[in-house]
């Protein structure tokens, strides 16, 4: 059986390839081994082109970067939200800021910059 033809014309863009369809408005990320497809609207499509024509960097690598920022401020607010349950719910126990400093830096003074 014949694999199904991409709409690009092509069996598999290039490694990191970033290819767009006119008709569509969307943005086709291909990576080592798994591909995304991002609907966009044009004002952030095009906001996206001058970027990367601006730095020389591709859109691929900018939506990249941007997922991945995402998803590691998503993945923090999940684990501190899971942590405040669990001291709310008398599962863990919260330290006091000036107890973790001094187990960190010692009896002496706490830096300067830390408030305290």
């Amino acid at each position: 059986m014949a694999e199904p033809e991409s709409p690009f014309g092509m069996e598999q863009p290039p490694e990191g390839a970033c290819v767009t369809t006119p008709e569509s408005r969307v943005l086709y990320l291909y990576g080592e081994v798994l591909m995304l497809a991002i609907r966009l609207p044009r004002s952030i499509e095009k906001r996206l082109e001058r970027l990367a024509r601006r730095t020389g960097r591709t859109k691929t690598y900018y939506a990249r970067e941007a997922i991945l920022e995402y998803l590691d401020d998503l993945e923090d607010l999940y684990l501190a939200e899971g942590v405040l349950e669990r001291v709310r719910s008398g599962e863990e126990r919260a330290i006091p800021l000036k107890v973790s400093l001094k187990r960190h830096y010692g009896p002496g003074r706490p830096p300067a910059n830390s408030g305290l």
